[in-house]
This record gives C-alpha cells, structure tokens and sequence, in this order.
C-alpha cells in the first residue's frame, strides 16, 4: 500500500519502480508466449451472477452446488488475499459491479496457482467455475480455471485514497471510470437521459437526422466558430456552431418533424458550464409555435425524469436545492424578470435606450454605444435575473435584436416568439417560433453581418442559400435546441459540466521529460 506520508516525488519514485517490476513481468511473459491472448470468452458478468443469486436462502452453498454449472468471466483485479494454498481475489468487469473469486491451488492445473502469486491489482484476468458461498454468505465463484489476459503496466491509484485530483481525473478519464465507481454512474445515467430523449421525440414522430459538422458558413447561432481548412479544396470550412439552418432546410424540403442529437462547437470560454465542444438536442416542428414547444418540453423532461432510477415525485435534489419537475413549470416574461430585481426602472424605461445605459453604467455593467433597449435589457437580465431562476422556468418575451431567427411577435413587433428555460439558474433550452419570412429574415442577416463588420466576433454571417430555401417556401414551424450536457448535470447532481464529458477539454500536458 502506498504510503500516505510520502511526498509527490518519492511516489512517482515508487510508481516508477512498480512499473520497472511489472514490464519485467511481461517481458517474461513475452518469451513464454502468452502475452496479451485473445481467445479467453465469457458467458456471464458479475452483475448477471448477482442478480440470478440474489436470493441467498433460495441459493444457499447446497444449491449452489447442486447446480454443478460452470461460468466463464472475465475482469481486473482490484484486490487479492493470499494465504498459503489458497487465495481470495475481487475482480471488476464491464458490468461496473466486483465478483469474490476463490481460488484453491489443488483446483487448479499444474502451476497456474503458483504464476497467479505473481500477477498485480490491476492486471486483467479470465476465470471459470462454480457458484459457491463463503461462510460469510458472500456469492463467489469457486476458480477451476485462470489465466491472466492483460498485464497492467501501471499500478492504479492506492486504495484508501483513489484518484482524487480533480484534474488528473478529467485528464485520465479511463482509470477514473475504474476506481471511482460513482463515476461511471453518472455516464450510465448520461446515456439513460440521451436513450429516454430518442424514445420520447420517436413516439411524437419525429425523425431522427444527420446533417453536416463542417459549413461554408456558420450559422444557427451566435457564437465564435472555430475554422478548419481543406486541403484538397484549399477552402476554409467552419466546425458548425448549430445545425439550425440545415434542419430548416429539411423542413422546407417537406420532413416536417426532425430531431438530431448533435455535437456543436463553439470557440468560446472554458467554464463549469462551457465546453468548447457539446452535445445538444435540436428539433424543429411544421405547424407549430413555441407555445407547442413550452408544452412538448415539459412533458419531454417530466417523461425522462419519471423513468430515470432513484427518481420520486418528479422531484430531484441538485447542489443541496430540490429541482420539482412535477406540474407546469412557471413562466415570466424577459420585461416583468428586470423590472422586479431593478426597482430603479419603471414599465415605460424598458425601451428607453439611454434609460437602460444610464442603469447598466451603474451596475458596472458592460455597454456598447451600437446596443439598442433590447441588448440592454438582455444585459440586466443576464446580470442580476438568471442565477435566481432555481425552479424549471419558461422566460419569455425576447427582444428581437437578441433573437435573429426568430418569429416576430404578431401584437408587438420588436419582441420574438421566443421562449428560454432555465433550471437552477442556468439555461437549458432555447425555443421558438421560425421566422420563415424570407425577405424578414435577409434583412436581420444583414444588421448581423454589420455587427460583425463593427466587431461583433459572434455575430452571424449572410446565409445566402438558406435565404434561397425560404423563398421556395417553409411551413410556419417552431425549433427547439437542448443542452443535453447541461440537462445531465442537473440529474446527476454535478456541479461541474466537466464530470458529465467522458473527455472534457484540457490544456494539453507536458511531454514526459520536457
């Protein structure tokens, strides 16, 4: 066991010797042939063998071996017991759970319990035999059969302290996943959210799409791209920032409900709730509004927090705040949100331009002189409203400056049809109803492409194919997009976007030796 007293360096000294001691190992192993074989099959995990014996006064020892059935797993060892002839040895396998196996010299063949005596915590192994029962009552399987699979080069972190160093853990995503078994949780759960998603939009209809992860133009979004080139074509191309504007385009080719599961890529700030790259659902929907979407996104996240494990109620408990995703989820608009926490501002300032700049100066809030009163209404909002929506909560109400794609809204022009939700004060999904104008819509791309021209590096370029697409005609629709990342934080109580990417972006390390 690694001794806790020790320094860093003396550590790494010692890892560097296990480390000498286990390559001499496998390089024994190398001249008898029997490094790294491949043609060890198992028929059972540890789990499978839990669950079926489970009942431990159906099968006691006696029925155990009055079952006479032999099972072939395969997993690492994570701890072992010696004593004399006769061994005790936890192994975990890709099932996430750890099987007692016992071994006995005499039950083994020729010299297989002698080799054993060598092997390491860590290295992976192959065992076949009976069900059994200790005197303890723990299930174990009793080993007529071992071999050793892999040899474990590296030995993995001491016991009683794990792997605790929160980056070491990010950066060595894999070791994490074996000694800290809540870990792996939480990526089983991720993928549950994403499965119960897929099931939920495919029983509504709609159809799950591909498009492109590289654009001509970035689009979708406001938002930094990063830039790639191609060779062959010698053409700069844009990891997409939103699949927006092509699934539009299939809604105007005549799939009227489509839905992707998509990786965007943003050049952005690196947070506990920004990543560069990130997973979002996206859907758009022919004949709909965002009043349609409010109520599809409630039953949405009530569904998969209804089949998720260890979820009651519709209740669920994030950062020490419980989150009640049971019956409507409240709704407010951007306007009646800053006139509550800025007591200063009165109904009739909301779009008095220098009204808003005179308050935002004083809150030390950052303005630009081209920001009109919906820009800085958005910065108030940002500034003081976000952090104190705890409870699931629909913002409405979105100026339309903050809103270049959306649908104007039909009594007041220079607000969108547009809803944000948010759930312990952060965003998690971004609804609204489509602009499909297309005449509307070139001339927002063109107040973009002028915001950009006057240094906006997120403002959106001119998408003149996408103009082309409306003008053949798009359905009034409604679209939606998802933060699959941030909705798994919530439901896996972590506070950190970072423990719910299996491989979060890092810097990268320092050569070894450099």
């Amino acid at each position: 066991m690694t001794d806790v007293n020790k320094t860093d360096g003396e550590l790494a000294v010692d890892d560097n010797r296990l480390i000498a001691e286990r390559r001499e190992k496998l390089h024994q192993l190398r001249e008898q042939g029997q490094a790294y074989p491949n043609d060890w099959r198992t028929d059972q995990t540890a789990r499978s063998l839990h669950r079926r014996f489970e009942d431990a006064e159906r099968w006691d020892q006696a029925a155990l071996e009055g079952l006479g059935e032999t099972f072939r797993l395969a997993g690492r060892i994570m701890s072992r017991r010696i004593m004399g002839k006769a061994a005790f040895v936890h192994i975990q396998d890709g099932s996430g759970e750890r099987i007692q196996i016992y071994l006995r010299r005499d039950d083994l063949p020729e010299g297989v319990y002698q080799s054993f005596k060598s092997w390491d915590i860590g290295d992976l192994i192959g065992v076949a035999g009976q069900a059994m029962r200790t005197r303890t009552g723990e299930l174990s399987v009793h080993a007529s059969e071992l071999r050793l699979l892999v040899k474990s080069l590296r030995p993995l972190p001491e016991k009683w302290h794990g792997l605790t160093d929160q980056e070491t853990r990010y950066r060595q995503r894999y070791v994490d996943l074996i000694v800290n078994p809540e870990v792996r949780q939480t990526f089983v759960r991720r993928f549950e959210v994403i499965r119960a998603i897929r099931q939920f939009m495919d029983a509504q209809g709609f159809l799950e799409v591909e498009t492109p992860m590289m654009h001509h133009i970035p689009g979708g979004a406001t938002a930094r791209p990063f830039v790639t080139h191609h060779n062959a074509l010698d053409l700069d191309l844009y990891l997409r920032v939103a699949p927006e504007l092509h699934l539009k385009r299939l809604v105007v080719g005549g799939l009227e409900q489509v839905y992707e599961i998509n990786r965007n890529f943003r050049n952005e700030g690196v947070s506990t709730r920004h990543n560069p790259e990130f997973t979002m659902l996206e859907f758009y929907w022919a004949h709909a509004d965002y009043h349609d979407l409010i109520r599809l996104t409630e039953q949405m996240l009530q569904s998969v927090v209804a089949i998720l494990p260890g979820i009651e109620g519709g209740k669920v408990e994030y950062q020490g705040q419980v989150l009640d995703f049971s019956g409507h989820f409240r709704q407010l608009s951007v306007t009646e949100a800053v006139l509550k926490h800025f007591p200063e501002l009165e109904a009739k300032d909301v779009r008095d331009v220098e009204r808003l700049r005179e308050v935002c100066r004083a809150k030390d809030i950052h303005v630009e002189s081209s920001w009109g009163w919906g820009r800085l209404l958005m910065e108030l909002f940002e500034a003081r409203v976000e952090d104190t929506l705890i409870q699931p909560t629909f913002v409405t109400g979105y100026p339309v400056e903050v809103s270049p794609l959306s649908r104007r809204n039909d009594e007041d022009p220079e607000l969108a049809d547009r809803f944000e939700l948010f759930i312990a004060g952060r965003e998690i999904a971004n609804g609204f109803s489509e602009l499909n104008d297309p005449e509307d819509q070139a001339e927002r791309f063109r107040a973009q492409v002028e915001a950009r021209d006057a240094g906006d590096a997120e403002a959106m370029h001119f998408d003149h194919d996408y103009i082309r697409a409306l003008e053949y005609g798009m359905p009034p629709a409604a679209g939606e997009g998802v933060g699959i990342d941030r909705l798994v934080m919530l439901l896996t109580d972590s506070p950190s976007i970072r423990d719910v990417l299996l491989f979060p972006y890092l810097r990268p390390e320092s050569a070894p030796g450099s």
